[in-house]
């Protein structure tokens, strides 16, 4: 049944009441049933718990963005950025390369943790992530005035450094997070200020800028071995530094009269190199050409000892062959005179002279001819008789 004009609807929770009501009347006024013994007894009353009512549209909304709310806000409390360092947060991340370092009620804790997720205390533990691996800090605009007095600067000072894993707890107990404030920043100021000091201009622009990284770097890290030995010094880059524009000039000048002066050098060295070449090229040629020479004397030296032991070869050869010949002269003239020493016997020179007197187509006349005939026979006796006294004598 519609509500009357003018009067207010009522809401939902006044017609549930009202609903209510009715059916707590209509159940007192139920009837008596009768029991199977025929006695009538009172019904009853079945109660059933009032279930509640559904929740409206404007009440689920609500309940929604409180429980979207409630959720963000624990995300936000329990994992928070490795950098914030929030003193809220419960569950923290420590990157790779860093460790984790913790400070409770304000003291350094000496326990350290590794890479990773980790838990710590909310509003209790402080966490700070420490870098272990190497890293370059840069040191900006640095003043200093040279042993003449000229004010320079330098742009940029790199230092590549590293703290070691095991001394995190000890170099952060004594200098605190920002270690490399003390040691590297400061530091980097203090020595290249006293470099600066202690030399001239020319000296820090020119002759030795290229001795100052290692100066720096020992200076530091020589300082650090002796207070904070878990800091590394690997290396210093120092940028070249910014001087007056005026004596910069005059730097310019006296490199280009430099430059000139080594271009001249170099002209000379590569004159006295080509001379040098010449000479090598003429020495060369003479030592080619005595080789040459030698070579060719000591072939004619080998023709000429060849030639010398070839007629030393002949010589030998005709003088053995000659006193082969005279051998065998002496030995034919030996046996002809033993030959003849045997022919001559009385008979076989009486022959030979007779053989000679007939042989002879000469006639002689006159009184002497017999005489002269008489004369060599005697002759050839008497011969005859001295060569059987000599044999006689020999045996």
């Amino acid at each position: 049944m519609d509500p009357p004009q003018g009067s207010p609807q009522s809401s939902p929770d006044a017609q549930g009441s009202r609903q209510r009501s009715m059916d707590a009347s209509q159940g007192l006024r139920q009837p008596l049933m009768d029991t199977p013994q025929g006695s009538r007894q009172p019904r009853q009353q079945q109660y059933q718990p009032r279930r509640p009512d559904p929740p409206s549209g404007g009440d689920g909304l609500f309940n929604a963005v409180v429980t979207i709310f409630l959720f963000v806000l624990v995300v936000v409390l329990l994992v928070s950025s490795s950098t914030t360092g929030s003193s809220l947060s419960i569950l923290h991340q420590v990157p790779e390369g860093h460790v984790g370092v913790y400070w409770r009620g304000g003291a350094l804790l000496e326990a350290t943790t590794d890479p990773g997720f980790h838990w710590k205390l909310p509003l209790i533990t402080q966490f700070e992530p420490i870098q272990v691996t190497i890293q370059t800090d840069q040191v900006r605009d640095i003043p200093c005035g040279t042993k003449g007095g000229v004010m320079i600067s330098f742009d940029k000072i790199e230092v590549v450094n590293r703290l070691r894993k095991s001394y995190v707890y000890q170099t952060l107990h004594e200098y605190g997070v920002y270690y490399d404030k003390t040691w590297i920043y400061d530091k980097i100021h203090h020595e290249i200020n006293q470099f600066c000091s202690a030399h001239t201009l020319q000296q820090v622009y020119i002759d030795m800028f290229d001795q100052i990284d290692e100066k720096v770097k020992d200076s530091i890290q020589a300082d650090c071995t002796r207070y904070a030995p878990g800091i590394e010094i690997i290396s210093v880059r120092v940028t070249k530094p910014n001087i007056p524009v005026s004596i910069k000039r005059n730097f310019e000048l006296m490199e280009e009269e430099r430059t000139k002066a080594l271009i001249a050098i170099e002209k000379q060295k590569v004159a006295e190199k080509e001379a040098e070449t010449q000479k090598k090229i003429a020495l060369s040629e003479a030592e080619k050409n005595a080789q040459v020479s030698q070579i060719q004397m000591e072939q004619k030296l080998m023709e000429k000892n060849s030639a010398k032991r070839q007629e030393e070869i002949e010589n030998e050869m005709y003088i053995a062959r000659e006193k082969s010949q005279a051998d065998a002269d002496f030995y034919r003239v030996m046996k002809e005179a033993e030959a003849n020493r045997l022919k001559l016997t009385p008979e076989f020179l009486e022959l030979k002279f007779i053989e000679a007197i007939a042989n002879n187509s000469k006639i002689f006349f006159g009184e002497k001819v017999p005489n002269m005939v008489m004369d060599q026979r005697l002759l050839l006796g008497n011969f005859l008789d001295g060569i059987s006294k000599k044999g006689r004598l020999d045996v």
